[in-house]
């Protein structure tokens, strides 16, 4: 079974007058990983979808949706997976492509058959899905945790220690304009992305994970002289549009899982907002 929803572009002008409700509205995805179901958000930021899949009971076919107006859903997309749950696989064109515990697929466009298995069904796979257009196709490849490349960013005295994963980007996976990474923070660190920044030229999508129980993170978002946050609990994902900071803190330390697209494929591409000057 697949759901989807689209959610439509908010000017920064615009979300200064939202209240929590219409904020969560506009850039929560708080309804992820469903049993059974592929559930996918379609943003009209860069065209961007977010989703899962979680087969127990069955398989799960990647289907197309309509706002694609295409004969299948990677006719002209790509797509990113990472495994936040138990073992599974994704079959792709007949080719079995196992994924452990926050393991990454990258897909590429052109690919009709996608199919999602978990190898216990009391422990099933959770495959966290990111999807971006695409101008041609590139090889599907697997990146294992151990195989990202790897930078240890921030320090204990600024509470920002973390490992960030770079899983499908340039120097690891040939893609079209998606890119997808894993940051990982160290016990007793709980910032992340600090000192926050904004690239015009992509947008953004942050995926929370690893938030122990009774634990949350708050997000932050919005153009850097005007922020909002977002309180955010295990396994949802917020939008960030591309005029938006997209920073966060926790109760506790947690991983997240940012994926993004858009003009370039510069990873270092951003514009950094002085933490003096956030307001």
């Amino acid at each position: 079974m697949t759901k989807y929803s689209s959610r439509y572009a908010s000017s920064p002008e615009a979300v200064k007058k939202y209240d929590t409700q219409q904020l969560r509205e506009e850039f929560l995805i708080d309804d992820l990983m469903q049993e059974d179901e592929i559930v996918l958000v379609y943003s009209h930021y860069d065209r961007y979808i977010a989703g899962s899949a979680v087969p127990v009971k069955g398989d799960l076919v990647l289907e197309k949706i309509d706002p694609l107006k295409a004969p299948y859903f990677l006719e002209r997309r790509e797509l990113g997976i990472i495994n936040v749950g138990g073992s599974g696989s994704v079959v792709v064109e007949g080719t079995n492509y196992e994924l452990g515990f926050k393991d990454a697929l990258y897909i590429g466009a052109g690919n009709k058959d996608v199919v999602f298995k978990s190898d216990d069904k009391n422990n099933p796979a959770k495959f966290y899905l990111n999807s971006a257009p695409a101008h041609t196709s590139y090889p599907t490849k697997k990146v294992s945790l151990a195989e990202a490349n790897k930078l240890q960013l921030g320090t204990m005295e600024t509470a920002n220690h973390r490992t960030v994963n770079q899983m499908i980007i340039g120097s690891v996976v040939t893609t079209c304009q998606l890119q997808m990474g894993m940051t990982e923070l160290k016990p007793g660190s709980v910032w992340n992305t600090m000192p926050a920044h904004v690239h015009d030229r992509r947008m953004e999508v942050y995926f929370y994970l690893d938030i122990p129980q009774d634990q949350a993170v708050c997000h932050f978002m919005g153009q850097p002289q005007e922020t909002r946050h977002i309180w955010m609990n295990n396994h949802q994902a917020v939008i960030s549009p591309p005029w938006s900071i997209h920073s966060g803190s926790g109760t506790s330390n947690y991983t997240f899982i940012w994926g993004m697209a858009g003009e370039n494929l510069d990873y270092g591409d951003m514009d950094v907002c002085k933490i003096t000057h956030l307001r």
